[in-house]
């Protein structure tokens, strides 16, 4: 999706109704053209095909607003009247979460309908086909996750690299103790982006926060991984990877030597070597380059306007000297030029 328009909002046709008010100046749209919002709707949640009954298509109104943080998008779906939404393949380059903030709605999967309430949310996985049936009234709150950005979460977590695509169970229960996390999660998110003094307004910390929230969603969901994941503090890989992984997450920011995680992991060098490799499928040198890029590129997706933040400064703030390097390095993991990142 094309997260330029959420910085840089449409002028309303009609007025918005019940935006949360973390989403509100974030407009990607707002139109009674039903073919303009399946295009628009598309680039977010795959193609998605629209449609009402004739007697409610007179009175047409879909808005959609998007707010992206680094790899955490949260939308706003509403349309005026009834409506079904239909995605016969979600997009691959990403997980949703719907939640209806209000009204009736269901979901068909699989030939069976079920209700989608404040209590009871789809997790979409990539690839997925549903088709949602909303009442009158009835707007989702969405919460996009980027695939890439679960999937190296969830590899850190468990300590190893991933040997499945990541399905989630798509009905999920917001009503359970471990909810409370999510929730919290996401006040949390909305808040540190309402708050004019917040840390993340300053562009600091918002990929923190990302990750508790992509984390947490691991965690309470049942997908194909979820007994490692709530297993993952008593058997999280080898111990040299796990005991090298907690060093190496302490310390991204200062040189780090195989001789430091040797004596922090109190294991040999082949070991840890031996466990990257079989683990992770990388070597220790090769997973301190990914996460510094990481961190490079939330640093950058993070800069406000005015800053003179430039690529070359936080490049080497994370130990990249050559920029040229850097530059295709970024590009290999990312898709995309430093630059791009920052002019967003």
């Amino acid at each position: 999706m094309n997260v330029d328009r959420t910085r840089m909002p449409v002028r309303s046709r009609l007025r918005s109704r019940g935006v949360p008010t973390v989403l509100q100046g974030h407009e990607v749209l707002c139109t009674t053209d039903i073919v303009e919002a399946a295009e628009t709707i598309s680039e977010f949640f795959g193609h998605t095909r629209i449609a009402t009954t004739q007697q409610a298509r007179a009175d047409f109104q879909a808005t959609f607003n998007a707010l992206r943080f680094v790899d955490v998008t949260m939308a706003y779906l509403d349309f005026r009247g009834p409506a079904r939404m239909s995605v016969p393949q979600a997009s691959d380059d990403a997980f949703t979460v719907h939640m209806t903030t209000a009204g009736t709605a269901s979901v068909s999967l699989d030939g069976r309908e079920h209700p989608i309430t404040a209590f009871f949310a789809l997790v979409v996985s990539p690839g997925t086909g549903y088709t949602l049936r909303l009442g009158a009234d009835s707007p989702q709150l969405v919460i996009r996750i980027e695939r890439p950005a679960l999937e190296r979460q969830l590899s850190r977590m468990l300590g190893k690299s991933l040997d499945a695509p990541v399905v989630f169970e798509p009905l999920g229960d917001l009503t359970t103790d471990e909810a409370v996390r999510w929730h919290g999660a996401l006040q949390l998110l909305s808040s540190e982006v309402i708050s004019p003094n917040s840390l993340t307004q300053q562009g600091i910390g918002a990929d923190a926060i990302e990750e508790l929230l992509v984390s947490t969603l691991l965690y309470l969901q049942g997908s194909n991984y979820t007994t490692l994941v709530r297993t993952q503090h008593r058997r999280s890989g080898r111990a040299a990877v796990r005991r090298s992984v907690e060093y190496i997450e302490m310390h991204l920011a200062e040189p780090i030597t195989l001789a430091d995680l040797v004596e922090a992991s109190g294991m040999s060098a082949r070991s840890i070597q031996a466990g990257f490799r079989e683990d992770l499928g990388t070597t220790p040198v090769g997973y301190i380059r990914d996460r510094r890029l990481d961190r490079v590129r939330a640093e950058l997706m993070q800069a406000l306007p005015g800053d003179g933040v430039t690529v070359t400064a936080i490049a080497e703030q994370w130990g990249f000297g050559h920029l040229g390097g850097f530059a295709a390095l970024y590009k290999r993991r990312f898709g995309e030029p430093p630059s791009q990142t920052l002019r967003r």
